[in-house]
């Protein structure tokens, strides 16, 4: 059964999955698909031709596939947003649509998505065209700016901001209060002004299954590029000879080779390199 509060405004084209509840004052605009099981909160906005899909939840405020605060975007009728399953947006959350509006195939993969079962805290932002993947966690007060792409099981520390056209890797951690502005390494933890990359992100892999032979790897993988004297070109060159044929080995070394910004860099000093010299098996 569907519940929609006598002061909410639901456009007539919105389509309503079943047991959805709008709570009071929020706006449903045109063209809106919104899954079984969703609540739309008090005060909330889901824009025009934004689709969300089954058992999200939005808190009071929060605002889904509104307009993209672009300049280049004023004038134009609305992009697109598209959102996955068993999602949570907390207070006043805002999720921009894509600057392109367009009911081809082709388009709608430029939408702005958010996968399944994310967590975004209050007061996060998602701006226009982000990817975000599955299981990722935005903490309070952190922003993506256009054009990001987060992978799955990603978390974003309190405060942080992604400058535009970055990539967040999956399982990695992004400190509180960090300033990314290239992209991060999968597996890593990332942290600073401007953000470093200062080692695997352990407690997280452990809590994700990952065993001890594959943090192993990824521990090699990150003393190869980050605590050597190596530049870049040359630690994927001892990794692809050094480390073992594996998932993370590939989504690493992948990773690298799709970066366009450049991955963020290690706090290294020539003295660290003396210190950790790269070993000859895996710790």
């Amino acid at each position: 059964m569907i519940k929609i509060h006598p002061t909410a405004i639901v456009d007539p084209t919105a389509e309503l999955g079943d047991d959805v509840e709008v709570k009071p004052y929020a706006i449903i605009e045109a063209n809106v698909v919104i899954g079984e099981g969703s609540v739309i909160g008090p005060h909330c906005v889901v824009g025009a031709g934004t689709l969300i899909g089954k058992n999200n939840v939005c808190y009071s405020g929060a605002q889904i596939g509104v307009p993209p605060q672009d300049l280049k975007h004023l004038g134009h009728k609305y992009g697109r947003t598209i959102v996955g399953d068993n999602n949570i947006f907390r207070e006043f959350v805002t999720v921009s649509s894509s600057t392109v509006y367009s009911e081809t195939e082709d388009e709608l993969r430029k939408a702005t998505r958010i996968g399944s079962n994310c967590l975004f805290m209050a007061c996060t932002h998602v701006a226009h065209d982000c990817k975000v993947g599955d299981y990722v966690i935005m903490a309070n007060g952190s922003a993506l700016a256009g054009h990001v792409v987060v992978e799955d099981y990603a978390t974003i520390g309190g405060l942080s901001g992604i400058h535009q056209f970055c990539t967040v890797g999956q399982y990695s951690f992004v400190g509180g209060m960090s300033r990314v502005s290239k992209d991060v390494l999968p597996y890593m933890i990332t942290e600073g002004y401007p953000a470093q990359c200062f080692g695997p992100n352990v407690i997280g892999l452990q809590r994700r299954g990952f065993s001890n032979e594959a943090i192993a790897r990824i521990k090699e993988m990150y003393r190869i590029i980050y605590r050597s004297q190596y530049n870049l070109q040359q630690a994927v060159q001892v990794i692809l000879e050094k480390i073992p044929d594996s998932l993370e080995k590939t989504v690493i070394l992948e990773f690298i080779s799709r970066s366009k910004r450049g991955i963020s860099k290690g706090p290294l000093t020539p003295a660290d390199a003396v210190l950790n010299p790269i070993s000859d098996e895996l710790v």
